[in-house]
């Protein structure tokens, strides 16, 4: 799908907030409703805006620390993975789970409000499958995070 100048700027302000609505966007990108509405459509049938979601803060709800976790695993075969990543995927404190090139195979990044609940994560995490070495990183200070995508490159 080829986007424009004018679908940059309307996902922009999506990104930055989705409950504008469509008359708002059109004034900010110089097009009416209707042509906006289209727009927006046909960026959402296309999936590039793939959902609208309200973000929470992680300490309003009681999630303040942030755990990165490194594994490393010896198996890497068809099943292993598709066991392993249906069992991860279950965990609701995993926000975010990539398998990286690199010395360590998976990556994920989890949620939780104390170190002592994330030990229930980490043994919930080490039944699923076999694991050569798990290795923990909790968050310090959050320096920076955002949701919205670089659209410079898009077109």
């Amino acid at each position: 799908m080829k986007i424009d100048e004018t679908d940059r700027r309307i996902l922009a302000l999506l990104q930055e907030n989705a409950d504008l609505s469509v008359a708002e966007i059109g004034t900010r990108v110089g097009l009416s409703s209707t042509p906006c509405w289209r727009r927006i459509q046909n960026l959402e049938k296309q999936g590039v805006i793939r959902k609208k979601v309200a973000l929470l803060d992680r300490r309003a709800v009681d999630v303040p620390l942030t755990v990165f976790v490194m594994i490393r695993t010896s198996q890497h075969n068809d099943s292993w993975l598709e066991k392993f990543a249906k069992g991860v995927s279950e965990i609701p404190e995993v926000l975010e789970f990539y398998r990286m090139s690199g010395t360590v195979d998976y990556l994920l990044r989890i949620v939780v409000p104390s170190v002592e609940t994330y030990d229930a994560v980490y043994k919930r995490l080490i039944s699923i499958a076999d694991l050569a070495e798990v290795s923990s990183s909790f968050a310090m200070e959050e320096i920076k995070y955002t949701t919205a995508l670089p659209l410079g490159y898009a077109g």
